[in-house]
């Protein structure tokens, strides 16, 4: 796997399609890794003729890890955030939008288009409104403004998200923990087959394990100001993406990041939770597709993305 300097740090990285061709980055969400990123949404995105650039965030995957801040407390760090305690993470999403910046400027991207989920789209929206200039368009999706006020996870999920493996040092039991909070966040109408989840999280387990690094980005994401002044910057053509089925990020949250961005169009789908489910994938790129070449109108549905 390639890496690159940005930002004073090592990012992990990877590309697909020509480079001739429009770029697309994709912005992962928190504790996932560019492998995160299903292979068929990939290969759609190079089919439609854009150059895909995806990338490890800081603390995860194969990237920088900021081990020296040492390890934050799940349960401690949700509740400051809940309470609107002051935090000292060991770096802001700020840092993380300047990662993704850098990682566009080591390749040599002037601008690119912008697809953002969960974390990830926070990433984005602060890329996309602080600077302009190198954006062509943005997809949140399953995102946030961060506004204070917005509905949080549904105490399932809340249970899910801290809960840890039976066996921290036993691989079977770390994959399973995998699964249960995938199986809790995931799309009630396109459920994911737990072979495919096990096989999923095996692959993400062989290539990096940093919970550390997971609960450092929670830290960020707990320790960020509301966006709404910053998403009223943004210019470039957006889209947000929200399942209304979303137990994790729910559903007003996406309409709130609609609403504080100037022109966004919000597309709400039914029975989608916070995953990306491989029913959902011609539809994700067709909305994709239309934003970015500004084909995108308030009562207009795009057609399905079709393989040639």
């Amino acid at each position: 796997m390639p890496t690159l300097t940005a930002n004073g740090i090592r990012i992990a990285f990877d590309t697909a399609g020509d480079a001739k061709s429009a770029p697309v980055l994709l912005v992962q969400g928190l504790g996932m890794q560019l492998t995160s990123w299903p292979e068929e949404f990939v290969d759609g995105l190079v089919e439609l003729g854009f150059y895909v650039i995806r990338f490890d965030h800081r603390d995860s995957g194969l990237s920088t890890k900021f081990d020296r801040a040492g390890k934050p407390n799940r349960a401690w760090s949700w509740l400051r955030s809940h309470l609107k305690l002051p935090a000292k993470p060991a770096y802001h999403l700020e840092d993380m939008a300047d990662d993704a910046l850098g990682v566009l400027s080591a390749l040599g991207v002037a601008r690119a288009h912008l697809v953002g989920v969960a974390m990830g789209g926070m990433v984005a929206q602060i890329l996309a409104a602080r600077h302009p200039q190198r954006v062509l368009s943005l997809a949140s999706i399953m995102s946030s403004s961060g506004k204070r006020g917005l509905p949080g996870p549904t105490p399932a999920v809340r249970q899910a998200l801290l809960r840890r493996p039976a066996n921290p040092n036993d691989v079977d039991s770390i994959i399973e923990a995998a699964i249960s909070l995938q199986q809790a966040i995931g799309s009630p109408a396109y459920p994911t087959p737990e072979k495919q989840l096990r096989r999923r999280a095996a692959r993400a387990l062989r290539r990096c394990y940093c919970p550390a690094g997971a609960a450092r980005q929670m830290e960020a994401v707990g320790a960020a100001p509301e966006r709404s002044e910053l998403l009223r910057a943004i210019l470039a053509p957006t889209l947000v993406i929200h399942g209304a089925a979303d137990p994790l990020v729910p559903l007003a949250c996406g309409e709130d990041t609609a609403a504080q961005i100037p022109g966004a169009r919000l597309e709400v789908i039914q029975g989608m939770g916070h995953d990306l489910p491989a029913q959902l994938n011609e539809r994700m790129l067709a909305l994709i597709d239309a934003n970015a070449r500004g084909k995108m109108t308030p009562d207009s549905t795009p057609r399905l993305f079709v393989k040639q």
